[in-house]
Order: structure tokens, then C-alpha cells, then sequence
């Protein structure tokens, strides 16, 4: 039986496939965290003497087993059910008779679902924090290992000036580094607790809201009731902003490697176990991986814009539009935190070309460097670029290959702050010690909260 079904209801068979589509499909991966709410809002409302102590013991023995049976594969939402909710009390009512139609009270689908989506998004997001701990620590032992090994910078697709593979490396950590502060915004705003608040206009019996914050382990309580669905969009759209920001570096990151890769550069050779072949092609090495990291930055980026078109145009209150919200969010948690998985094991087994990468220099690429030159020496800047300029132009030589010393001590003598000279990997190795251990701490408070709200009655 629905939810919402009363005796006397009666459906067509075509508007329960059109309404409930693939969402009971989709409630499988938030089941488990309805269950938690359902505990915790269970034991809450025995603190509000709604329940007796007796009836908190058998709807937790029911949420147990039912919490088992999901974990085990053995329960499946069906379509019929509609949703998890529906599930969820279904079960209890055909385990626990009377006292299974208790769990309801006091609560909506509503904030039901709510509660269920911020808690599946705290996990998500604390999952993406420490896959991109583990990440960015690669990416820096990279840039520490080739420091100063040179590498032509590039602007336009065109050669520009020096460069070194430490600071291109230092880059992609410094960038994901950046990351943490948007992602630690998502989840902070996502960190509020929902329930209590009812279809989104409060319940009629008292509920201790901040009790349910502690059980939980959320951050406080969402204070508005109206707010708690408004904000239902807003908080999936910060958060895809964050997951979007960082399939952004992804996907640059994969972009330069399979450029530099190509036999044309040869400056980084990719490990062979991450990269595919052709059907007719037998020589080919395809960097299928990064190519889709690439791609699945623009799914994310999609995801973003398809969730805010749908929350843009609802009224204030709940709306069953945000019923597609659900897909993007799971699809576009999954893309990223799989892409910085990816990321990671195939950094860690590629090849730094020391000797292609010098093959990449030629003396005009110290063009900017010599002008600097002639400034040291009174010259004014614009008089030094003309000078240099004209000198390209009627030099031959222009285009030959350089040595390495020179190349290597006009890399180390840049040593202004962020410079190939002076990088900062140090900065950056700090920063994400800090942020790993900070990490790891939250999960772990996240993990042992959500451990006691099962085991203690």
C-alpha cells in the first residue's frame, strides 16, 4: 500500500509507470540512509513519548533486519512500492503489524527524502575529499620527481616560454587544493538537518529537531520550514558545482596528457595497462581512459545545468519535479569520485621523457627572458621587446635547439613565489597533510555516529 493511498484511491496503471519511472530503481542507493533517518527519527520519537520504549525496540529490531536484507542484496523496492518510504513502511507493517504503521508519524516523504539525500550526500562528498587527498599527493611526488625538468609552457597552443614539469604538476595540485574550499561550502550547507520539518509547513506534535541533529551527527538544524524544501535544489546545485570544478581540473589535466603524449611531443608516456587498442589498427596505444574523463566533464557540467533548469521555475514548497533531481546527483557523484580514482592509479604509472621535453626548446623561446635581460641593463621594456623582436626576425638560428644548462639554470634562477625556481611544493604537501587528517576525522565521527544510532536502543 502507498502512502498516500486511501481506501477508496485507485490509480491508472499508465500514470504509476509515467510517475514513479525508475526512481524505486534509483531509491536503492538511498535506502540505507532512509533507514538510518527512520531509526533516528524513531528514537526521537520516543523522546517525545509518541512511541513507548517496547515499540522503539521492535521498530529498530525491523529496521535492522530490513538494513540487513538491503545490505545483503535479499529486498528489492519494487515499482508498485513507488518509492523507499513506501517500502520502508511496508516492510515494518508486514514484520511488526500495528506498531509498523507508527514510523510515519510526525514526518512527510517530504523530509523523509530530505533527510535520506544529505546524508547519502555527506558520505559522498567526505568519499570524494579523501580519493582527492590520495590524488593530489601523487600528483605532487610527480612534480617533486621532475621539478626541474623542462618543459616549453605554452600560450595559444603556441611555444611561449620556459617551463618545468614541477610546476605543471604543481599547478594540477594547487588547483584541486582549491577544490576543498567549494566542496567544504557544499558540505556545509548540505549539513543540516531536515527532519522534523513535515511536507514542509511543520507537524502538529512537539519533535526535539535538535535531538535528531545529534543522532544524526548533521551540523545543526534547517531552522525554516518552507526553507527546508526550498533549499532542496539549492544545496544539489552547490554541490555539483563543486563536483563540476573538479571534473573541470580532471579533465584539463587529461587533456595536457593526451597532448603531451601523442608521438608528435612525447614528453609523458602513459602506462600500457591504462591504455586500449584498435580493432584494425594493431599498432595503436589509445588513451581511452583520459579521453572519457574528458568527456564526463561535460556530463557533470550537463548535470548542473539540467538540475538548475528544473529548480528555477518551481513555486516555493515541495513539487514533484525535484523527484529528477535524484539521477543527476548519484550519476554525477559516481563520474567524479571514479574519475579522481582513474586519475590517481594512472599518474602514478606514467613516464616523464626528460630528453623529448628538451627536444621541445628552441632559443626563441627565451624571447621574453632576453628582453628582461635588456631592461636590467636600463633598457626600457617596450625598446627591449622591439629589439628582440627584430633580432627573431632576422635570425635563422632562432629556431635551434638549446642545451641543456641553459635551459635548466634560466628554470632554477626564476625564484619569485610560484616561479619554476620556487614552486611551493612544500606549501601544497602541508596543506593536504592538514586536509588528510581533517579528513579522515570526519569520516570517522560520520562513520562511529551513524555505528552507535544502529547498535544502541
Amino acid at each position: 500500500m502507498r502512502l498516500w493511498e486511501k481506501n477508496n484511491t485507485a490509480i491508472d496503471k499508465t500514470v504509476e509507470e509515467f510517475t514513479v519511472g525508475d526512481d524505486y530503481l534509483i531509491d536503492m542507493t538511498l535506502i540505507k540512509y532512509d533507514i538510518t533517518a527512520s531509526i533516528a527519527h524513531a528514537k526521537t520519537m520516543l523522546k517525545a513519548e509518541i512511541i513507548t520504549e517496547d515499540e522503539l525496540k521492535e521498530l529498530m529490531i525491523g529496521l535492522q533486519k530490513l538494513s540487513t536484507a538491503v545490505e545483503n542484496k535479499e529486498f528489492l523496492i519494487k515499482q508498485e512500492d513507488e518509492d523507499m518510504h513506501t517500502a520502508i513502511e511496508n516492510f515494518l507493517v508486514l514484520e511488526l503489524g500495528e506498531i509498523g504503521k507508527k514510523i510515519h508519524t510526525g514526518r512527510s516523504r517530504n523530509d523523509q527524502v530530505l533527510a535520506a539525500l544529505r546524508l547519502y550526500y555527506k558520505e559522498q562528498l567526505l568519499m570524494l575529499k579523501e580519493e582527492l587527498v590520495q590524488l593530489i599527493e601523487t600528483i605532487i611526488d610527480i612534480a617533486k620527481k621532475s621539478e626541474f625538468v623542462p618543459l616549453v609552457g605554452y600560450t595559444h597552443m603556441q611555444k611561449a616560454m620556459p617551463s618545468s614539469v614541477g610546476i605543471l604538476f604543481g599547478a594540477y595540485a594547487e588547483s584541486l587544493l582549491d577544490n576543498f574550499q567549494i566542496i567544504e561550502a557544499a558540505f556545509s550547507l548540505n549539513n543540516q538537518c531536515p527532519l522534523g520539518s513535515g511536507a514542509g509547513y511543520g507537524v502538529s506534535i512537539e519533535l526535539d529537531r535538535e535531538y535528531t541533529v545529534q543522532l544524526l551527527g548533521f551540523e545543526k538544524v534547517q531552522n525554516n520550514v518552507v526553507y527546508v524544501q526550498n533549499s532542496r535544489g539549492k544545496v544539489e546545485l552547490s554541490i555539483l558545482h563543486a563536483l563540476s570544478m573538479t571534473m573541470l581540473d580532471l579533465g584539463r589535466i587529461a587533456n595536457d596528457i593526451i597532448l603531451f603524449s601523442m608521438d608528435e611531443f612525447g614528453y609523458i608516456s602513459l602506462p600500457k595497462e591504462f591504455c586500449t587498442g584498435s580493432s584494425i589498427m594493431p599498432q595503436k596505444k589509445n588513451p581511452d581512459v583520459l579521453e572519457l574523463i574528458r568527456a564526463k566533464t561535460s556530463v557533470v557540467q550537463a548535470q548542473y545545468f539540467l538540475v538548475q533548469s528544473i529548480v528555477s521555475k518551481l513555486i516555493s514548497g515541495y513539487n514533484r519535479d525535484l523527484q529528477l533531481t535524484k539521477k543527476p546527483m548519484i550519476e554525477s557523484f559516481q563520474i567524479c569520485i571514479d574519475s579522481v580514482k582513474i586519475m590517481n592509479n594512472l599518474l602514478k604509472g606514467i613516464v616523464i621523457n626528460e630528453d623529448k621535453c628538451l627536444k621541445g626548446f628552441s632559443a626563441e623561446i627565451f624571447s621574453a627572458d632576453e628582453a628582461y635581460e635588456l631592461v636590467k641593463k636600463g633598457m626600457t621594456f617596450r625598446d627591449a621587446y622591439l629589439e628582440v623582436g627584430n633580432a627573431l626576425n632576422n635570425d635563422e638560428k632562432s629556431k635551434h635547439i638549446v642545451n641543456k644548462e641553459i635551459i635548466v639554470n634560466n628554470i632554477k634562477n626564476k625564484k619569485n613565489i610560484g616561479h619554476t625556481g620556487n614552486v611551493g611544493l612544500e606549501m601544497i604537501e602541508e596543506k593536504i597533510s592538514e586536509k588528510k587528517e581533517i579528513v579522515k576525522k570526519e569520516k570517522e565521527v560520520f562513520h562511529e555516529r551513524l555505528t552507535n544510532l544502529h547498535l544502541h536502543i
